[in-house]
């Protein structure tokens, strides 16, 4: 077992089947990972999967949210998953043997979401924009894997490995959670919004690109409230110019 595995959560959203959802409960109560949130489950998928055999308590102990957003705002670094596909990405994408090591390097530090999206498409552009990167599972002909079993492949990965990573002195400091990365999302969103900068023809792109873009910089903490204070005093200076105008 992972020494630091209470701090990984995985995340599925929208799963549709109860078989799946039962599976990837088994997988993580086999490798030691007993945190589990779920995004908007079909209700009946997630009401017949709390029967699978051996992960009930782990099922019963499930944590719901009515957006990915919400269910990983408590998270230093959150992790996508994909099949490629035909699908254009705009994200850092590594296999899952590199990223597995980044993601041990970061348990102990702050907390990871490890995200699954839905059997039939995988993840969406929009629960995409609130990942820092993704990673996939080598196949032949990139074909997408049972979400049962991309779970379970992922995790064994993270607990194969004979140690984790430790930090060293030069590490930077304390990442800020994604709740404090999406204030400053919506912060600066809104200063685009008054300034006029935004096309209303592309606004979900807009959107989905500037939370790329503000993930990347990988902002810590601290500088997180250097940001939002910065961000805020723009947005006062704006509205007042606007209601003036």
């Amino acid at each position: 077992m992972l020494k630091d595995a209470n701090d990984l959560c995985v995340v599925l959203v929208g799963t549709r089947n109860p078989l799946n959802l039962g599976a990837a409960a088994r997988a993580m109560s086999n490798f030691g990972f007993l945190r589990l949130r779920v995004v908007n489950p079909y209700a009946l998928a997630f009401r017949q999967a709390r029967s699978a055999v051996g992960a009930a308590p782990l099922l019963a102990g499930a944590q719901e949210y009515p957006s990915l957003a919400e269910a990983v705002a408590d998270c230093t670094l959150v992790v996508g998953t994909t099949a490629i596909g035909h699908r254009e990405l705009h994200h850092p994408l590594r296999r899952l043997e590199y990223g597995a090591r980044l993601i041990r390097k970061e348990l102990g530090h702050g907390q990871v979401a490890l995200v699954f999206g839905t059997e039939k498409t995988g993840l969406s552009n929009q629960d995409l924009c609130h990942c820092h990167w993704l990673i996939n599972i080598n196949t032949r002909q990139r074909l997408s894997m049972n979400l049962g079993q991309a779970v379970a492949v992922c995790l064994y990965e993270l607990v194969r490995a004979p140690r984790t990573v430790k930090a060293s002195a030069q590490d930077p400091a304390v990442r800020a959670t994604a709740k404090e990365v999406e204030l400053i999302s919506q912060a600066l969103l809104q200063a685009l919004y008054l300034s006029g900068y935004v096309n209303p023809i592309a606004v979900s792109t807009t959107e989905e690109r500037l939370r790329r873009l503000v993930r990347r910089m990988q902002v810590s903490s601290s500088d997180a409230s250097l940001w939002l204070g910065m961000l805020r005093q723009i947005l006062w200076k704006l509205q007042t110019t606007n209601s003036g105008t």
